[in-house]
């Protein structure tokens, strides 16, 4: 498959958004504002796993990584797919005012997809 340098550039972008957040979990080198209500508790419950932060964080500093570098590219979007739904979710019904770089990440995501689609048209067989 022929990749165009806009779908490089946008796999790309996709890719430094999930490495980096997916890292700043481990590493804490950009601050995050506090969250209040619904929200800090349901960040609290999955802290309290004991896993399920470092692994949603390990799986999206993964993935943006493979994306970054080309590597399986379909699969780095299947591992993205449920967490930008849990983002979009997130912020539809806990925190409406961060909505704006879940709709990015969405639209990069449903592009790419779109793009890769062959690699997804024997699911729909």
């Amino acid at each position: 498959m022929k990749v165009s340098t806009t779908t490089i550039i946008l796999r790309s972008i996709l890719g430094l958004i999930f490495l980096v957040f997916g890292l700043n979990h481990f590493f804490a080198f950009l601050p995050m504002p506090p969250m209040q209500g619904p929200a800090a508790a349901f960040i609290g419950a999955l802290a309290a796993s004991g896993y399920m932060l470092a692994m949603l964080s390990g799986a999206q500093a993964v993935a943006g990584a493979m994306l970054l570098a080309g590597v399986l590219v379909p699969l780095a979007l299947v591992i993205l797919a449920p967490i930008i739904v849990n983002i979009i979710a997130f912020h539809f019904f806990l925190e409406p005012s961060g909505i704006g770089p879940g709709i990015v990440v969405t639209v990069l995501e449903l592009i790419l997809a779109w793009q890769y689609r062959e690699a997804f048209a024997p699911l729909f067989r």
